[in-house]
């Protein structure tokens, strides 16, 4: 039944838009819920412009891990109003949240409706009732209060004390106990998507690399399959490999400063000074490749922008070599001091089932013993011709996330070095031509914090007339307020380390 309901396409692949089925919502709706019991989960669900009056049609992308297989359905809503889906299935409650502040929706019996980052709507529709003229701030809105003797409530930011983006974090607290924790975010919004509307164009791809600046090769890579897939370029083995390269170095740059960052936190400066300069050398090993320790201007549609030489292929390995040794004896000290083991056992733990129930992704999912990974389940570029073994861990704390982080720098070592022993011959960038009119492209993309998804739609001169990005960061955040559920509020800084989520990614 569910599978009738669905258009079925596999990662970085784009399909015409006719061949989908425009279903009724309870038809929409149980293609969703049908789908999650199952085992499947929601990658996308979004909103985009009808050309019926008084109408949003609403987009899922429907993600089936085991089969490495996307699914899409679509419905058209009437009259700026539908039934929530979320109490049936949790996976939905940010994205309902987020197609309401976008297109004006109401969300009926929505568990806790109200805006997800605080602008005005895309319409002349505003789900709250807001005028056009009324200035909307983040953060400012009712919060959830837990009533009762010396019950107390914690406001931190969203200014900060360190040198960190912006967000607004509410405690309910008795005592030191933590019993509920609200996430305000927002203010970071910038307004990609409507800015990738109307593209391609030169500033597309840029948009796409700054969409999380430490994401910057995640990104572009979801970006540049999603225009490869409209207009059916195929990206030479050699850039493929070059592009897993990028990819798994940006992973090795910031995994390697979450494990410093997690020392500090808990005052065990060995680790956190040392990791905090070998994060510096993986990302010289970017600026190798590419000129930018960020990957800036590496991902090209069709491939990459540059090519290496034997003389850097040998430097590089050179420093993966010395890297490998010095991050190995650095983040060894953890696991063997007793002292640093005691703060991160057992602290924030996110059980297997709440990470299934929520849809986390990445190695917060994985740290739960959740085997998700799109470069095992949804492969796409080099990822097809190589085995990378999925980093799992299954007690779902502080300690998991840290160790499934700690396994993965260790795979992906492995990794960069295979593929610049045995980088493929042929050119490094084709041109992409005639973009596909009336289509839609998914690209899935196993980003250094977890699944990017992007989705293209062009209209019928073949531009862009819906840009959706899910970075990992939007699935993941609700993670972070339950893993502080009767946690001591000083555990906070670590357990926030612990899934370092991206504020501007979630914003756009």
């Amino acid at each position: 039944m569910v599978q009738s309901l669905t258009t079925v396409i596999n990662n970085g692949r784009a399909v015409s838009l006719d061949t989908i089925e425009v279903l009724n919502p309870e038809q929409f709706a149980q293609a969703i819920t049908g789908s999650v019991a199952f085992g499947e989960r929601v990658a996308a669900l979004f909103g985009k412009n009808s050309d019926k009056p008084d109408t949003v049609e609403m987009v899922a992308v429907i993600a089936d891990d085991d089969q490495n297989e996307l699914k899409l359905c679509r419905t058209e809503i009437n009259g700026f109003e539908f039934n929530s889906i979320t109490p049936k299935c949790p996976q939905v409650h940010m994205f309902e949240r987020e197609i309401a502040e976008q297109f004006g929706v109401k969300v009926k019996d929505h568990p806790w409706f109200k805006p997800v980052r605080y602008h005005k709507s895309y319409t002349n529709v505003d789900a709250w009732g807001r005028g056009r003229e009324t200035e909307i701030l983040p953060a400012v809105c009712d919060f959830y209060k837990l009533e009762g003797e010396q019950v107390h409530e914690v406001s931190v930011g969203p200014v900060h004390a360190g040198i960190i983006e912006p967000g607004h974090f509410r405690f309910q607290c008795h005592g030191e106990m933590v019993y509920h924790l609200e996430i305000a975010l927002g203010f970071q919004h910038r307004g990609i998507e409507r800015a990738l509307v109307n593209g391609p164009d030169k500033r597309s791809l840029y948009l796409a690399e700054t969409i999380a600046g430490d994401t910057s090769i995640g990104h572009g890579t979801s970006y540049c399959q999603v225009v490869e897939a409209l207009s059916n370029c195929n990206v030479s083995p050699r850039a493929q490999a070059l592009r897993g390269i990028a990819l798994e170095l940006e992973r090795l740059a910031n995994h390697t400063g979450d494990l410093g960052a997690l020392a500090q936190d808990i005052g065990f400066l060995p680790t956190s000074s040392f990791c905090g300069r070998i994060r510096g050398d993986f990302l010289n090993m970017s600026a190798v490749l590419c000129g930018s320790r960020f990957g800036r201007s590496f991902m090209r549609c069709g491939g990459v922008a540059y090519d290496v030489d034997q003389a850097r292929v040998d430097d590089l390995l050179k420093r993966l070599d010395a890297s490998e040794t010095d991050v190995t004896v650095a983040v060894n000290l953890l696991w063997d001091t007793q002292s640093v083991m005691a703060r991160f056992e057992k602290i924030g733990v996110v059980s297997e089932k709440i990470a299934q129930d929520l849809g986390l992704v990445g190695p917060v999912a994985r740290a739960t013993g959740l085997l998700r990974d799109v470069r095992h389940d949804h492969s796409c570029g080099i990822y097809c011709f190589t085995h990378l073994p999925v980093a799992l861990c299954n007690s779902g704390d502080v300690f998991a996330r840290a160790y499934v982080r700690w396994l993965e720098i260790q795979h992906s070592i492995k990794f960069i070095r295979e593929q610049l022993l045995a980088l493929p011959g042929g050119r490094v960038l084709t041109e992409c031509r005639n973009i596909a009119p009336s289509s839609i492209a998914v690209s899935l993309t196993e980003g250094w914090r977890g699944e990017v998804c992007h989705v293209g739609i062009t209209d019928e001169s073949g531009k862009f007339s819906r840009y959706k990005i899910v970075d990992p960061s939007f699935h993941n955040w609700p993670g972070l307020a339950i893993a502080l559920r009767n946690q001591q509020i000083s555990d906070f800084p670590v357990c926030n380390k612990s899934f370092n989520l991206s504020y501007c990614g979630h914003d756009l």
